[in-house]
């Protein structure tokens, strides 16, 4: 078992620290009367920055110290962390330092500097190497992990808190795995709260190094093949993150790319909700039959998608 000091004390101390940051979610239910289950979405696509990033963001800087503020934030993230850093840098009045993989969308990467970040553009490699560098040469600042950090898990348990407290009669939840840190702060939560409910990571086929690593037992590194769904996805699972999965999450589900834009076109029509790839992965799961029947909450993690990406989606003739 990971040795952390995220609990449900964590999470709820993080509730009232995000406040004035994030919002309260609506949970809604999906518009598809034939569907295989009793499927529910978590918004987060309606957050400030269009992403559930914005909890964790505050948390961690809501915990920082005045000096290590002073000093600015750095964040390596590919476009949603980022903007959850800089939006909260720019409440705080500290500067805000982005490493961005090359293939970052222009849609992230616009919205950061609009909110007063700088980013840096690396390849991936670089940029994952940040990631266990926790620094980047040349920037002296405080470093916030994009999901390795207790704080961070701590802000985005807060979505399940809410989510029980919305529908105590859930029995299935599904959560995109980028790093994991979503999916390890909404299941300490949930596991607290609720120790019978299925908690499952879901991620994309093109890249999908947990559902690897779970079945082999141990960290393996995946071909990832960057796509439209570029919230999520890597080449390999963090040890400290995979034993963090096997303690709280009961599996982990894939979609294919056709069945991603499918689901984000399905609630784009019924719903009239714009979901970024990674933030419809999980209803993709759902709707390929994959958890199962009864009632499923989906957390669509974020909407901050390419217009142009989004228009060939919607209308792929």
């Amino acid at each position: 078992m990971r040795a952390t000091g995220l609990d449900l004390e964590a999470i709820r101390a993080a509730r009232s620290a995000i406040t004035g940051a994030a919002i309260r979610t609506p949970l809604v239910r999906l518009n598809l009367w034939d569907a295989p289950a009793d499927i529910y979405l978590k918004l987060e696509n309606l957050q400030p920055i269009g992403s559930f990033k914005i909890r964790g963001a505050a948390n961690a800087m809501s915990r920082m110290s005045k000096a290590e503020l002073a000093k600015g934030v750095l964040v390596a993230s590919a476009g949603n962390m980022a903007q959850g850093a800089a939006f909260n840098a720019r409440r705080l009045g500290i500067p805000c330092t982005v490493i961005a993989p090359d293939y970052a969308p222009d849609a992230k990467v616009h919205a950061i500097e609009r909110l007063g970040g700088r980013v840096i553009k690396v390849p991936f490699d670089r940029w994952w190497q940040t990631f266990t560098d926790r620094s980047y040469p040349g920037i002296d600042a405080a470093f916030i992990h994009s999901f390795d950090d207790d704080r961070v898990m701590a802000g985005n348990g807060t979505i399940g808190l809410e989510l029980i407290e919305d529908s105590p009669d859930v029995q299935t939840v599904l959560i995109p795995w980028g790093g994991g840190g979503l999916a390890g702060g909404i299941a300490t939560a949930l596991r607290a709260l609720k120790p019978s409910l299925k908690i499952y990571a879901v991620e994309a086929e093109t890249g999908a190094p947990l559902t690897a690593s779970l079945k082999a037992g141990s960290p393996q590194v995946v071909d990832y093949q960057p796509s439209f769904v570029d919230g999520i996805g890597s080449k390999t699972v963090f040890p400290e993150m995979f034993a963090m999965a096997q303690d709280l999450l009961d599996g982990a589900m894939t979609a294919s790319l056709d069945e991603i834009a499918a689901a984000l076109r399905l609630i784009a029509e019924r719903n009239r909700v714009i979901a970024e790839g990674a933030g419809a992965v999980a209803l993709a799961v759902a709707l390929a039959g994959k958890a199962g029947r009864g009632r499923i909450a989906c957390i669509v993690s974020g909407g901050n998608i390419d217009l142009t990406k989004l228009a060939k989606i919607l209308d792929p003739h």
